[in-house]
């Protein structure tokens, strides 16, 4: 019984290990080990103690267990089932991080109304909390309440949750403001290979912001005399790179404009917000937001952030695949337009209600309804660009869809450095993806799915991939150590068992 419980400890490790695309010799440096110890350790010929297996878990970012929990959360599926009824979308997952960064600025109270209660939620409130910050949930639980200390304690900042959320780079928009100097651990989030904080640092520089990376910390230093003096241009169109430059910009006195600025649903979400905090900002919506910053900020704020439109093109996706009928409510169809344009193109039955407003007032709703259709492979391949375009997080849905649609589709990720090869998982549960390249793939369709189990990818919108196309197939499936979707999604199958789905989680450690 002891060596069986070895051998599926080691097996874990060993899946995880592999998904991160580290060798035995780099997980082994990574635990000051050495090679033959991990060797042993995933044949599951070495005893193991529970502070080894947080360790190795910490190494790898993936929540083999957790010391004080019942152990990683797997999810077993029973697949090939109709999904029906109706679904309403959640919160924006992205803006609800940039509003708690946001809530830095702020001296006075902030609500944030239906939050979404998610793992990268909950890390940024261990942050928050542990410089000083007071957070509770409020009207049972649906809501954030924030009230910020006179003087943030960043000494005391919670190391491991702060490396645990990408999210974590936006508290130096507005972290300069109240600090000279200030030190924050790196971030981690999603293994989806490197992404510089190079476009980070560029715009931040501008309001007196340096920044040295050593020993696994920013250590930042803030100029005073320092500020923009002509419009800032962003080296790239990303949404946390604008989100900075905002909260940045937001309590500057005087005038900044940012140019090649995203204008993507998490970036107007905070815009709005920002300008219920007293800040006026012409341009939302455009490439080009003029700031007019207020330097002390102390006013009670109630705002709703609008509602998700990945998490919206997920639910598309899963009613597509699984051939069925669903209607999707609160669609953000202002950010999901080029999506439903390219799916109407392959065949996609559906239709929708007029637009009305999202509590924020501002964002466009639709409610959705998706049908059975016989798909065929768009003409174009599938690529993302900056909004308007293809969402960045809404490529890999579209490796189901192509799945399931007659003909070959090319998907082309060129943002990410490795999340399109975690899309060849789909090949264990039936799929026919070949890789062309660290960001190309040619997926071959109709597929006939098959039950299988595996270790979730360690990358969020892949790994809800794999558990659509467990849905589709017949019999039983199990994908283990489901961190990474609980980190994105809230009770995620709790909501898709509400429409048919059969989906039970269970822990075996």
């Amino acid at each position: 019984m002891a060596d069986d419980y070895l051998v599926r400890i080691g097996k874990l490790i060993r899946d995880a290990r592999q998904h991160r695309g580290w060798t035995q010799a780099q997980l082994a440096e990574a635990l000051a080990t050495s090679q033959s110890a991990v060797n042993r350790i995933e044949r599951g010929n070495q005893n193991i103690s529970l502070e080894m297996i947080a360790r190795i878990g910490e190494a790898l970012d993936s929540e083999i267990v957790s010391l004080g929990y019942a152990g990683p959360m797997h999810l077993r599926v029973v697949g090939g089932r109709r999904l029906s009824g109706a679904i309403d979308v959640k919160t924006s997952k992205n803006a609800c991080v940039a509003l708690l960064c946001a809530s830095l600025l702020n001296s006075g109270r902030t609500v944030l109304r239906r939050v979404a209660r998610i793992e990268e939620v909950y890390r940024l409130l261990e942050v928050l909390g542990s410089i000083g910050v007071r957070a509770r949930w409020i009207n049972d639980g649906t809501d954030l309440e924030i009230v910020p200390p006179a003087e943030l304690d960043l000494d005391a900042i919670d190391a491991d949750a702060a490396r645990r959320t990408r999210s974590i780079i936006m508290f130096l928009g507005p972290l300069l403001h109240r600090m000279d100097r200030f030190k924050l651990p790196y971030a981690g989030g999603c293994d989806l290979g490197t992404r510089t904080v190079e476009p980070h640092m560029i715009a931040l520089r501008r309001f007196g912001l340096e920044i040295a990376a050593t020993e696994g910390q920013y250590h930042a230093v803030v100029d005073r005399s320092v500020s923009p003096d002509r419009p800032i241009v962003l080296t790239e169109r990303g949404d946390t790179v604008t989100e900075n430059a905002l909260l940045a910009a937001a309590r500057h006195d005087g005038i900044t404009v940012i140019r090649n600025a995203s204008s993507n649903y998490m970036v107007q979400d905070l815009c709005f917000f920002l300008e219920a905090l007293g800040v006026k900002i012409d341009g939302i919506g455009t490439t080009t937001l003029t700031v007019h910053g207020v330097p002390d900020i102390n006013v009670d704020v109630d705002y709703s952030p609008s509602e998700d439109p990945v998490e919206a093109m997920s639910l598309v996706a899963a009613a597509v695949v699984t051939e069925s009928e669903l209607t999707i409510r609160r669609v953000p169809i202002e950010f999901l337009e080029i999506e439903l344009a390219v799916l109407e193109e392959m065949g996609l039955d559906h239709d929708r209600t007029p637009e009305y407003f999202a509590d924020n007032g501002r964002t466009r709703l639709v409610d959705l309804t998706v049908r059975p259709s016989k798909l065929e492979a768009p003409i174009d391949k599938i690529h993302p660009m900056p909004f308007p375009g293809l969402n960045i997080d809404n490529v890999p849905f579209f490796a189901a869809i192509a799945a399931v649609a007659q003909g070959k589709t090319l998907i082309h990720d060129w943002v990410y450095d490795n999340r399109a090869i975690y899309l060849t998982d789909l090949n264990r549960l039936g799929g026919r993806l070949q890789l062309l390249d660290p960001h190309r793939v040619l997926v071959e369709g109709p597929t006939r799915w098959r039950a299988a189990e595996m270790m979730c990818p360690p990358a969020l919108r892949p790994a809800v991939v794999v558990l659509l196309a467990m849905m589709a197939a017949e019999g039983t499936s199990v994908l283990r150590n489901v961190y990474v979707i609980n980190r994105g999604y809230e009770d995620l199958a709790e909501r898709l068992n509400s429409i048919g789905a059969q989906i039970e989680i269970f822990r075996d450690i």
